[in-house]
């Protein structure tokens, strides 16, 4: 079996979490706020890209206090019911056994748009009555829904990792692995990873498991390949491999974490196992696969994420006969296409609301809710007022047609 090295290589402390000196030490501080009583800020929110280390902080700062971590992906509660299920009695009350508990909500962004039933509602309350602390975490705090929350949170920001640092960290798993690597070769995959750890270290996986040594020559031609068609030649081979082991070992050449990889899967295999009882034994893999996750998950046993892989990889495999009529494209997640494009939205409203909010001396927010609405009917009905008030606001090109409702 094979473990991913982000996992294998997964910080145990706060200490071995790479960059974000500040943001650690505002972490502690906050937490340590707790042994005083219950703070102003009942709740922390981590923002920050993906892949700088924002969830392993959470997970390492709870091994070190020896806290029990109550954690969940934010995407998967998304209606009052099942926050107040998951968190409401776990924030007012201590453990069984007298350790203190740390809750954990996991990119938040994944309940925002129509599917919140009441989700980030139920969260602001159960932070404003909480016991016990509470860290949430997203790509985008200043998405307008989050305004609310906002009030009650501390907020801290994890920036990407400098190149230096990335570098240090791929040394000293080369050294774990028995792998002589060259300096430059570790340049040449900090460099692409353009700061996401997560990123550099599938890459050094993919580029030097199974040798003794990496030569710059050996990455050279990786340089800023298009991670797009990496994704598709990993399904390619995990769906159509003739062996076990070649499915196992292209997951680990994935460009995306397990989680991802999982949804690409779910995604394409619907137009390529045509069978239906073929299809139905592939999705008994793949729901193994996530009962490991939710195990290691709950645990925190991350040998367990081994299995993880093996189920929706080897798994996935061999549990069709590879004949599928005709060539069938593969297809992006649908689910994280639709929040990428709500993300690409909120930017440019928060961007307009910013230029907004400094002619009108008001809050982005408060000009994105406010303001924003009206500006789209003048945009869209009246061109002469449209082209004034973009000058005196300095809109851009794109900002203008997002707002006149062009493409």
């Amino acid at each position: 079996m094979h473990l991913p090295w982000t996992l294998k290589y997964k910080p145990k402390t706060l200490s071995e979490v790479i960059g974000n000196e500040k943001a650690k030490e505002k972490i502690l501080q906050w937490i340590k706020e707790w042994s005083r009583g219950v703070p102003e800020k009942r709740a922390l929110l981590i923002y920050g890209p993906p892949g700088v280390g924002k969830t392993v902080a959470v997970e390492a700062l709870a091994n070190d206090l020896n806290m029990e971590l109550v954690q969940s992906n934010a995407s998967d509660y998304r209606t009052a019911e099942a926050i107040q299920r998951f968190a409401g009695r776990s924030s007012q009350y201590g453990t069984l056994f007298g350790r203190k508990r740390l809750i954990l909500f996991d990119e938040i962004d994944g309940i925002t748009g129509s599917a919140d039933r009441g989700g980030l509602r139920e969260i602001t309350k159960v932070i404003r009555r909480a016991r016990t602390p509470i860290i949430l975490i997203a790509n985008d705090p200043y998405d307008p829904r989050f305004s609310t929350l906002r009030k009650f949170c501390e907020l801290v920001e994890f920036k990407k990792p400098t190149m230096t640092q990335i570098i240090k960290l791929l040394t000293r798993i080369c050294s774990l692995e028995g792998i002589r690597a060259e300096r430059d070769a570790l340049k040449v995959i900090a460099e692409r990873a353009e700061g996401d750890v997560r990123s550099a270290i599938n890459d050094l996986q993919a580029l030097a498991q199974g040798k003794d040594k990496l030569t710059f020559e050996d990455v050279a031609w990786l340089g800023r390949r298009d991670r797009k068609e990496v994704i598709f030649n990993v399904l390619r081979r995990i769906l159509y491999s003739r062996s076990l082991t070649g499915a196992l070992r292209a997951a680990n050449e994935a460009d995306v974490d397990p989680d991802m990889l999982l949804e690409w899967i779910y995604e394409n295999i619907p137009y390529h196992v045509k069978n239906p009882k073929e299809l139905a034994a592939v999705m008994e893999m793949l729901a193994l696969a996530d009962v490991y996750r939710g195990r290691a998950t709950a645990s925190q046993d991350w040998s367990l994420m081994r299995y993880y892989i093996d189920f929706m990889t080897a798994g996935v495999s061999a549990s069709w006969s590879k004949k599928s009529p005709g060539w069938t494209p593969f297809k992006f997640p649908s689910r994280i296409m639709t929040m990428s494009k709500s993300k690409e939205e909120r930017e440019m409203l928060r961007e307009i609301g910013l230029r907004i909010g400094r002619r009108c001396h008001i809050s982005a927010d408060k000009a994105a809710k406010d303001v924003i609405p009206f500006l789209k009917v003048i945009f869209q009905n009246n061109p002469e007022m449209k082209d004034g008030l973009a000058r005196w606001f300095g809109l851009n090109e794109d900002m203008v047609k997002f707002l006149s409702g062009e493409k």
